[in-house]
Order: C-alpha cells, then structure tokens, then sequence
C-alpha cells in the first residue's frame, strides 16, 4: 500500500478456501523452495470439519494458513514469478498482488482470506 511516508507498495496473497481441495501442493511447494526441514512449514493447510452446524449444514473446509516462516516468496517474487504457492495451487484458488486489487477481489466472495506481509 502506498502512502504519504512510504513509496512501497504493500503485496499479499488471498486464498478463497472455498474451494481448496487439501491436495497440499502449497506446503510441498513451498518446502522445496525454501528448503524446510520436517515439521517446519512456510504454509500450512488446516482442516475444519466434517461437523453440522447450528443451520443443520455440513461444514468440511480447508484453509492454507501462512506462517511466520512465509514470506511471499521475495526472492521469485523479485524475478518476477509469482510465489510458489500460488504458482503451483492445483485447484487455482490463490492469488499473489497489490493489497489493494485483492481486498477489492475478495470483497466479491465471503470465504476469501488476505494475507499480508
């Protein structure tokens, strides 16, 4: 995001979790470009569910959760790729831009999540 004190532009990467699959194509992705030992992720894929909610509706959702270890690929990002996660997201459900274009992308859906860095 761009202000008075700054000239940076703010990035980050929205994950509509609608419609993630849990294939984990995201954590291995990331793992090998940054070469995380086991246990250690820059992203994470969290499940919640089965469970019936109070409306009676079935709930089974996954949501790719950045952690503290992501940061949005700088080095591909500095060359011009998009980070791995994204790159490589099978069901196409994440996006890698400028806060701004995906806050205004995510307000067109209600299971999208921006994360920034």
């Amino acid at each position: 995001m761009t202000t008075p004190d700054s000239k940076e532009t703010k990035y980050g990467l929205l994950i509509d979790y609608e419609f993630c699959t849990n294939c984990h194509t995201c954590e291995v992705a990331c793992k090998k470009t940054h070469d995380l030992p086991i246990g250690q992720y820059g992203i994470k894929t969290l499940e919640y569910g089965p469970v019936k909610n109070l409306t009676g509706k079935w709930e089974w959702t996954y949501l790719p959760l950045p952690t503290d270890l992501c940061d949005l690929c700088a080095d591909r990002v500095a060359e011009g790729r998009l980070p791995n996660c994204v790159h490589h997201c099978q069901a196409g459900v994440m996006y890698y831009g400028m806060v701004e274009e995906l806050a205004a992308k995510a307000a067109e859906k209600p299971k999208m999540v921006l994360f920034t860095k």
